[in-house]
């Protein structure tokens, strides 16, 4: 079965490009998302787009096209700051167009064959054999398919014994799916796919573009990534789950974590405080006496942590503080935040700039 691989690469002389949906308001990572777009949540302290850039660049995929259409400027703006190796080209939507859409919409830019990545998926598939796969079976469209334990809650796709897709099912009963092989969210498509997707309408590839292939017979397959690393990381329970397990080393293709407990420059922590890892701590944190922090935690630039608190499986974006004897636990925090002294935390996803002093 295709599968994901260590080392593997594309060719030297194959230029790929790829384009990630990154238009949506992310209304399912509220209120993460008040502030910023679902593309810049931090991930272990990076933007979770350029985790999904630097894994293409693993497979030589050197051009990204980023769809974007709600707060463009914010992903702009980081780039602009933080430059890439990556070529990125900006395809702006003036109003949401669905899947296919905001593709039609970057046409201009794509002229072989190329990637497609929904914007919510975290996925290490193996590109460069996923790639092989569309070639060898000349293809229209491949889509990566990914194991559920209950694909009740997802549209699931059916294939034949050469892995050519049936049909899709949108959300069947548990017992009445033929498989609990899901859309993964990630296409090989050709350029041909352009002439079934219309100008300026919404139009989605599960509901229009993929069912009008199948309907004309055209070759569309499934590539079966059974041991890949998947997770839909919309909700802020996925999110938090993605950064736990990244950090946990279950993907070690995009992150593999270097000591069990990391701490970045610039960050003091007192001598009695104490760490039960795995932690990432980064720059500029400050840690004082008798703090715990008990993993999986994370916490972002610029974070101080006051004496005698406790920080337990849990995630602060940049500049929070915690007050001494404050206890933060199962919970995200996200820039900015100000925790009391002697407050718990507990369960709580809080939005950015939300808890201050008065």
């Amino acid at each position: 079965m295709p599968d994901k691989a260590k080392s593997d690469t594309m060719s030297k002389s194959t230029v790929m490009k790829a384009i990630i949906l990154v238009g949506g308001e992310g209304t399912r990572l509220r209120p993460l998302t008040y502030t910023t777009v679902k593309a810049m949540v931090p991930i272990l302290n990076k933007p979770f787009i350029e985790h999904v850039i630097n894994y293409l660049r693993s497979h030589e995929i050197t051009e990204v096209i980023l769809a974007m259409g709600y707060k463009p400027d914010v992903i702009k703006e980081y780039f602009n700051n933080h430059p890439m190796s990556t070529s990125l080209i900006y395809s702006v939507e003036e109003t949401p167009l669905g899947t296919a859409g905001a593709v039609k919409y970057a046409q201009q830019h794509i002229n072989d064959t190329f990637f497609v990545f929904n914007g919510d998926i975290f996925c290490d598939v193996n590109l460069t054999d996923m790639l092989r796969f569309h070639q060898k079976h000349r293809s229209a469209a491949t889509i990566a398919l990914t194991p559920v334990d209950d694909p009740s809650q997802f549209g699931v796709i059916e294939t034949d014994n050469n892995q050519r897709v049936k049909r899709f099912i949108e959300k069947p009963k548990r017992e009445e799916a033929p498989s609990n092989m899901i859309n993964a969210g990630i296409y090989i498509l050709e350029p041909e796919i352009f002439d079934r997707i219309p100008h300026g309408e919404k139009c989605m590839f599960e509901h229009n573009v993929f069912p009008s292939l199948i309907a004309d017979n055209k070759p569309v397959f499934g590539y079966p990534a059974e041991s890949a690393y998947w997770i839909d990381a919309g909700t802020p329970q996925k999110y938090m789950q993605l950064n736990f397990d990244l950090l946990n080393n279950k993907s070690s293709q995009i992150y593999s974590r270097k000591s069990e407990i990391i701490t970045g420059d610039n960050t003091g922590i007192h001598q009695t405080a104490r760490m039960f890892p795995p932690v990432l701590i980064e720059r500029k944190c400050m840690i004082d006496e008798d703090v715990h922090i008990v993993g999986p935690a994370i916490l972002g630039e610029g974070c101080k942590i006051g004496k005698g608190a406790i920080i337990e499986n849990s995630i602060l974006w940049e500049n929070v503080e915690i007050g001494q004897k404050a206890t933060v636990k199962n919970s995200i925090l996200g820039t900015n935040n100000v925790i009391r002294d002697h407050e718990t935390i507990d369960r709580q996803v809080i939005g950015s700039d939300t808890k201050k002093n008065t």
